[in-house]
């Protein structure tokens, strides 16, 4: 009976553990971890929330702070159109008024749009006989125009911003051409519209990944992609002003030839990259450190936590005054930083081993908590945390390649995902050249209709 009793107690032990791992994953969502939103589901939230965001209050009122420039419309000094109403009669003695007695006037605009309509232009190459041969020579029809009837540029650029930006579907897009423009295009016709176009941006799209690659600094991120009912991998290289797609069969695939420095999310496979400096994503240490403060109740999690917010902070304000942080404020961190890892170490070290129900022993490595294998990280990685600190061109997080990712996910919950990979790949380029587009400050409908290769001298890189 003590032998069972004891072997009762250590079960009893590591169930307990186990329904800790249990719970502690049951408090997971996407403001305390890597989960994505759409994995918290629908359910309604409760009254007094269980998480709160990353973001702390300000201090400020909500809506417009003062000082901030409001948008409006204002009048415009040359109007299109002008509509000139004129008094019929005398308000005094109700006599007659011509109109050319006008002495003043006062004005109201109205903003409005045309009704949408199609505009047929026919070219005709004339055939004419000169006077000394007899001889009949034909002219020569624009380069552009190929065949007896065909689409313009523009409602070519139109059907593909709509569909590769915006994100209609091809029937709906279908529609909207029949209820705006009277054109009865059939989904067949835009999708070769839209291959066709990438077909004409792909050296664009290669030269923006060529650029991407030799940024000092570039952010990289990942993410499954169904194509052909199987799942792929869409990889996301960016920087401020240039957006580079690519569809992958395997998720380790990653571009060649990259130099500088890569901002990203510790996956691992970034660090097999040669001639590269690292830079982690402190967003995502900040959610986890987040579900170790409200879960766990680890007390060094909540100190590091607020160093690196005071460390983005500073950086913030060093940026907005023009100058970088001093040395000694940097050391400053640094050491802090180093203080709170050896805090978390001592108890974690503490803490008796982790065993599961069941489970055998086994050799090796023995299993660790979740804020153990967050501070090893911490510490082995802690230059590419901190890089922010000491490289001005370093951000704090990896937001630019998550805001470039984020509409790709809602094409593919939009669609479900694409038939094959020749549509996954014009849809890619045509995204890397509207993206780009938007970075520059380019009009995307003038981009769609340009010259490629004008847009890869204009490029703008840093």
């Amino acid at each position: 009976m003590r032998s069972e009793n004891v072997a009762l107690k250590a079960r009893v032990a590591a169930l307990q553990e186990r329904v800790g791992e249990l719970e502690r994953r049951l408090e997971l969502n996407s403001s305390n971890s890597s989960k994505p939103p759409s994995s918290d589901g629908l359910k309604k939230p409760p009254r007094v929330p269980r998480v709160r965001s990353l973001r702390e209050w300000s201090g400020k009122k909500s809506g417009g702070q003062k000082g901030h420039r409001g948008e409006t419309l204002r009048p415009v000094e040359n109007p299109d159109a002008i509509v000139d109403h004129y008094p019929e009669m005398c308000a005094k003695c109700a006599s007659k008024v011509p109109a050319d007695a006008s002495t003043a006037y006062r004005s109201r605009q109205v903003v409005d749009i045309p009704e949408p309509k199609v505009v047929v232009t026919e070219h005709r190459a004339h055939g004419c006989a000169c006077p000394n041969c007899a001889a009949v020579t034909w002219a020569s029809f624009p380069e552009d125009v190929k065949a007896p009837v065909q689409y313009g540029a523009q409602i070519c650029a139109f059907v593909v911003y709509l569909l590769n930006y915006q994100l209609l579907p091809e029937d709906r897009l279908a529609e909207l051409l029949s209820d705006l423009f009277g054109l009865k295009m059939v989904p067949a016709t835009i999708a070769r519209m839209s291959a066709a176009c990438a077909r004409r941006f792909q050296g664009f799209a290669d030269a923006v990944r060529e650029r991407v690659a030799a940024a000092r600094v570039k952010h990289m991120d990942e993410t499954g992609f169904r194509i052909g009912g199987r799942t792929q991998w869409l990889h996301i290289f960016s920087t401020a002003l240039l957006t580079f797609y690519r569809v992958a069969a395997k998720r380790g695939s990653l571009l060649c030839g990259v130099t500088g420095i890569i901002v990203h999310d510790h996956w691992k496979p970034y660090y097999t990259m040669k001639g590269v400096l690292h830079a982690l994503c402190n967003a995502h240490h900040l959610r986890e450190l987040k579900a170790l403060v409200e879960i766990e109740k680890e007390e060094w999690a909540h100190k590091m936590q607020s160093l690196l917010r005071r460390a983005c902070h500073a950086v913030n304000l060093a940026r907005e005054r023009g100058v970088w942080l001093k040395p000694p404020l940097i050391d400053l961190f640094q050491q802090s930083y180093e203080r709170i890892l050896k805090e978390g170490i001592a108890f974690h070290e503490t803490q008796p081993p982790l065993e599961r129900a069941g489970e055998r022993k086994r050799r090796g490595r023995k299993r660790r908590r979740t804020g153990h294998n967050l501070l090893l990280r911490l510490s082995t990685r802690k230059e590419d945390v901190l890089r922010f600190l000491t490289n001005p061109d370093v951000p704090f997080t990896n937001n630019q390649a998550e805001r470039d990712g984020r509409m790709m996910k809602v094409k593919q919950k939009i669609s479900g995902g694409f038939r094959s990979e020749e549509g996954a790949n014009t849809f890619v380029t045509m995204r890397s050249v509207i993206s780009t587009a938007k970075k520059q400050g380019w009009n995307v409908l003038e981009t769609l209709s340009a010259d490629p290769r004008a847009l890869i001298q204009s490029l703008r890189v840093a």
